[in-house]
């Protein structure tokens, strides 16, 4: 079974405010004058499902196109903190902690807002990434839009993430996956230079002798 865990993106995608947002347009239409449909698109790098490259909070950070791919691939566990506030606090995830492997991704919401920005999103608390860090965690993922508060100028939790070597995973679409185990598939575009990268993140049943 696979669940697909990206948003829609198109022109109604939501953006951070001031933020690059979705357009396309036609540089060639089937008919008389080509013989395919060619599109060019304008839009954030950090629009929908997407990947935070170390490029994006630190200056000196590698960009999306030069990470390694393995965090983005392989066993996950999705926790549901559904409703838990601001920020996703080590108590909301002490539940699910056992046996964890190395990518985690939290639900904080009954419905992602796909549709709209929320200036009210759940972020994650500094310490909670820390601890996951220090319990072999190497990449987290969350249903809103940034693991920091959306007002935050300090980021700590992306430079948590800078320091611990933490790949971030946001704007993920987690409603109607059970709490549990799977295997994420969530690559990021080889975009050289970018601070981030669009992925279409899904999840896929692990095999019975995996669980």
């Amino acid at each position: 079974m696979l669940w697909d865990i990206s948003p829609p993106v198109s022109a109604a995608s939501a953006v951070y405010p001031g933020d690059t947002p979705y357009r396309q347009r036609w540089t060639a239409v089937l008919g008389s004058d080509s013989a395919a449909n060619v599109g060019e698109i304008t839009m954030s790098t950090h629009i929908g499902a997407h990947a935070d490259a170390p490029l994006h909070y630190d200056a000196g950070g590698a960009a999306i196109g030069r990470v390694d791919l393995a965090p983005y691939l392989g066993p996950c566990r999705v926790i549901h903190a559904i409703g838990c506030g601001p920020l996703v606090e080590l108590a909301h995830l002490v539940h699910a902690l056992d046996g964890l492997p190395p990518r985690v991704l939290v639900r904080t919401c009954d419905r992602a807002p796909v549709d709209h920005w929320n200036p009210d999103l759940t972020a994650f608390a500094p310490a909670t990434l820390e601890r996951l860090g220090a319990l072999g965690v190497r990449l987290v993922g969350i249903d809103s839009a940034s693991i920091d508060p959306a007002g935050s100028e300090t980021l700590d939790s992306h430079q948590v993430a800078r320091r611990l070597d933490l790949r971030v995973l946001e704007n993920l679409v987690l409603d109607a996956v059970p709490e549990g185990d799977y295997e994420l598939i969530a690559l990021p575009l080889k975009l050289v230079d970018a601070d981030a990268s669009p992925v279409r993140a899904v999840l896929r049943a692990l095999p019975a002798a995996a669980r």
